[in-house]
């Protein structure tokens, strides 16, 4: 591992607004679990996670629109929280923080209804792996137990097998699907979260429209 990378981890261990469950740890429940908002934000906001949160910029960005909500970016790579973590710093925000785990522990991160909202963007879409995709039966489960009731999810990829694999998860599942566009920025206004889905990038988002790909977006309810 290159020097720097190993220094960014020590560092990112001192980090006040990064929390770390790891492996090793999943047969406890995590020390913040149902506890976010008395013992960390001291504050009684609604909780907004971004799963496969990579360097953060939606859960920076929405934290910087919406002060009265806490954000939570959510990854297992290190380096990227760590990028995450010092933007957070650098602005100041005491509303965003970042939780190193993988999402298939995340039942053990959150009490039942402690979770108001979910955004997952752009995540590995798995192409061989269908078990392994955050929209599979199997993760949308575990959000269903961290989520209150009529949470909403979020979904924006530029995979049109994602998009349209989760639309089938929903439909089999008898979900409730709010809004779906296989070209999200080929829409003027699809309603309140219009802005947040299309003003709000990612790193690889940019790489993806620079290309010229189409980026999808889905939202629903379990």
């Amino acid at each position: 591992m290159p020097k720097n990378k190993l220094q960014r981890f020590a560092e990112l261990r001192t980090f006040a607004n990064v929390h770390e469950f790891l492996f090793n740890e999943r047969e406890n429940n995590f020390k913040l679990k149902g506890k976010w908002n008395k013992e960390y934000f001291k504050n009684n906001n609604p909780i907004v996670l971004e799963l496969g949160c990579g360097k953060g910029e939606y859960s920076i960005g929405l934290a910087e629109r919406y002060p009265n909500k806490n954000f939570i970016g959510v990854d297992i790579k290190g380096a990227r929280i760590w990028r995450g973590s010092k933007n957070a710093q650098e602005k100041n925000l005491k509303n965003v923080s970042f939780l190193r785990t993988q999402v298939e522990f995340i039942e053990g991160c959150f009490e039942k209804d402690e979770v108001s909202e979910i955004w997952i963007t752009f995540p590995d879409p798995q192409p061989n792996k269908e078990k392994k995709r955050l929209t599979h039966l199997i993760f949308l489960n575990r959000y269903k137990n961290i989520l209150q009731q009529g949470g909403i999810i979020h979904l924006k990829t530029d995979s049109l097998e994602l998009h349209e694999f989760t639309l089938e998860v929903i439909a089999e599942n008898k979900f409730t699907k709010i809004y779906s566009t296989a070209d999200l920025y080929s829409e003027s206004n699809f309603g309140e979260n219009w802005a947040e889905a299309t003003e709000l990038k990612t790193h690889y988002e940019k790489l993806f429209t620079d290309k010229g790909k189409k980026i999808t977006y889905l939202k629903f309810q379990l």
